[in-house]
C-alpha cells in the first residue's frame, strides 16, 4: 500500500470534522510517561478514546521535567530519574463534549491530574497566496 492509499483509506474511515471556532474547553490529563491501561501506554489509550467519542482534537506532549503526588523530581538530564517523565495530554473540544468524555477517564486516571480550562479556539489567517522569504507556504 503506498502513503497515498493508505491516506485515502484513513480519511474514508474516518471522515473529517468540522473545524471547532470559538469558545472551547481544554481538558488536559497530567501522567507519567511509564503509566499503561491493559499493556498500553496510557496516553495512548486516552487519545484513542477521545477520538472514538468524536472529539475535535488531542495531543500528547512529554515533559522533560516535573514532579506529582510522589514528590520526587523526575528529569530527563539523569538516567536514572528518566524512566517516569511527565507526560501531558490535551483534548480540545465544546464544554459538552469534552464535559461528556470526562466519565471515560474515571477508570483510566486514579493517581493523575485532571484540569479543565476555558479556551478560544481560533482560526489561523487565511493564506495570500503570496510567497516571503522565510513565511511558510501551502
Amino acid at each position: 500500500m503506498t502513503p497515498d492509499t493508505a491516506r485515502t483509506a484513513a480519511a474514508a474511515e474516518h471522515p473529517t470534522r468540522p473545524r471547532l471556532t470559538g469558545p472551547a474547553l481544554r481538558l488536559t490529563v497530567l501522567i507519567g510517561e511509564q503509566d499503561t491501561w491493559h499493556h498500553r501506554p496510557l496516553y495512548s489509550e486516552i487519545v484513542h478514546r477521545a477520538h472514538t467519542a468524536g472529539l475535535a482534537g488531542a495531543s500528547v506532549f512529554r515533559g522533560i521535567e516535573g514532579f506529582g503526588a510522589s514528590s520526587i523530581v523526575h528529569t530527563s538530564r539523569l538516567l536514572s530519574l528518566s524512566e517516569e517523565l511527565p507526560v501531558a495530554v490535551v483534548v480540545v473540544d465544546t464544554e459538552e463534549r469534552v464535559r461528556a468524555f470526562l466519565p471515560e477517564l474515571a477508570d483510566l486516571v486514579p493517581d493523575g491530574l485532571v484540569t479543565l480550562d476555558a479556551c478560544e479556539v481560533v482560526a489561523p489567517a487565511a493564506p495570500t497566496g503570496t510567497h516571503e522569504e522565510g513565511k511558510r507556504t501551502s
